[in-house]
């Protein structure tokens, strides 16, 4: 059985600005910082809201190692889509080379900058401020301020927490298949039989899982009580408004500047 509740963020972790701000709170504000920024593709709205997004992240107090490798696939996306757009982007201004399927412009290249700037300047702040939020705390926040349905945020917030199984889970198939003397021959077919039987085994957790919230209440229809109240004060209020200003001064920046570009 899993624990669904814990110590609050702040003393799981450490003494940050921010570890006492309800992880709603940064969903909300990273969600207007989207929203902003998908408003328009051009490269000063993305390029502006990167460079204070860089300027506030020490505020975070996320190690810059921890924060490269949790952002690691959004630093090899952003990339490959800006050589995708510069290749297939829409044809305008000098033509650099042309391949008949593919061709490089100069309205291509700045495309491709623009959508590489915008994926940086919405994924890095997605990483920085989950990267040391706790499921739990989430889960109580969309619960109480969003009032999302209870039976859909704690039966997400049992699967986030069996996730963390799977590892420990792969490791034991893998010294049970070792100790019988099948793990050393034909990989590829090793590793799909290792995945069938950590599906199988997931499958049966979720079924034992869901009988056992089903049977102490949790999908009950009736209203639900929280072990945990969240508070969405000033600190919570602050944090959705800097994400917010952050991108209202990006889209200010580009319509300035006359790049800005509805999308």
């Amino acid at each position: 059985m899993i624990a669904l509740d814990g110590p609050p963020t702040a003393e799981r972790h450490g003494r940050g600005p921010l570890d006492r701000v309800a992880p709603v709170a940064s969903l909300l504000g990273g969600v207007a910082l989207a929203v902003c920024l998908v408003t328009t593709l051009d490269v000063v709205s993305a390029a502006v809201a990167l460079g204070l997004e860089l300027v506030l992240l020490p505020i975070v107090r996320v190690p810059v190692r921890s924060l490269l490798l949790r952002a690691a696939p959004v630093l090899v996306a952003a990339p490959v889509a800006g050589v995708s757009i510069a290749l297939y982007g829409r044809a305008s201004g000098r033509t650099w080379f042309d391949l008949g399927f593919a061709h490089v412009t100069d309205g291509s290249l700045v495309l491709a900058i623009a959508t590489v700037l915008r994926l940086l300047a919405i994924g890095l702040p997605a990483v920085a401020l989950f990267a040391r939020v706790d499921p739990t705390d989430l889960a109580d926040g969309l619960g109480q301020v969003l009032h999302l349905p209870a039976r859909f945020v704690l039966g997400a917030l049992a699967a986030v927490r069996m996730t963390t199984l799977m590892r420990e889970d792969w490791r034991q198939l893998a010294m049970a298949r070792r100790a019988r003397g099948i793990a050393d021959r034909g990989r590829v077919r090793r590793g799909a039989s290792m995945a069938f039987a950590l599906l199988v085994l997931a499958l049966r957790r979720a079924t034992t899982l869901a009988v056992a919230m089903e049977s102490r209440g949790f999908g009950a229809p009736v209203r639900r009580t929280w072990a945990r109240p969240v508070r969405f004060g000033g600190a919570e209020w602050a944090m959705v408004l800097v994400c917010t200003a952050v991108g209202l001064v990006a889209i200010a920046a580009a319509v300035v500047a006359g790049t800005w570009h509805r999308v």
